[in-house]
């Protein structure tokens, strides 16, 4: 039986939702970022008490099946920025309807018509949410970062960071550095 679960984007939340079915005596096959497949058929009674265990974690247990194919898509997207070495060599486009076996157009149009943006600006944010991670740890240049999330050039990639922050990637870097300073100095 497969669940699918709102908010499940981390390694905690895995762990979290491990531990509930553990609680409830339930055995799970996988456990992946917004899917669950468990070895049993849950009763409606156990439906409901994982929900109302899980919503105390922050986390939903979804039964809407246009709010699970949203989660899907939102998985595979943060999966395939922050979690994989390696960005797809084909377009997003195509990549998500592989991934999730349909067509972008459907996907897109649900995805914007729901969460009141566009696949592609949901892409872009969680892109610059890795470049912000990536400028923090300091340990790549802004071409070496340009290059690791597949932009065409380091401008393309500072003008989208302005675009999203307000702020340039090397005026961001330096904030960080400003407030290492004034911590320091405390």
């Amino acid at each position: 039986m497969n669940l699918y679960v709102k908010y499940m984007v981390s390694l905690r939340c895995k762990m979290m939702v491990k531990e509930e079915l553990k609680n409830m005596g339930l055995h799970y096959v996988s456990v992946d970022l917004g899917m669950v497949e468990i070895m049993e058929e849950m009763t409606p009674e156990q439906h409901d008490v994982l929900k109302k265990n899980l919503l105390r974690s922050g986390l939903e247990l979804l039964d809407d099946k246009r709010a699970i194919l949203i989660e899907k898509i939102k998985n595979v997207i943060i999966e395939m920025i922050h979690y994989s070495d390696e960005l797809p060599t084909t377009n997003y486009s195509e990549y998500i309807s592989e991934k999730l076996d349909y067509d972008y157009t459907y996907l897109s149009n649900i995805f914007s018509e729901v969460k009141g943006i566009t696949i592609q600006q949901f892409i872009i944010n969680h892109k610059i949410e890795k470049v912000k991670e990536l400028l923090l740890y300091d340990e790549l240049n802004l071409t070496e970062i340009s290059y690791k999330l597949h932009y065409s050039s380091v401008a393309h990639l500072s003008n989208q960071f302005k675009k999203v922050t307000g702020l340039s990637p090397s005026f961001y870097k330096q904030l960080k550095q400003k407030r290492q300073g004034n911590l320091e100095n405390l």
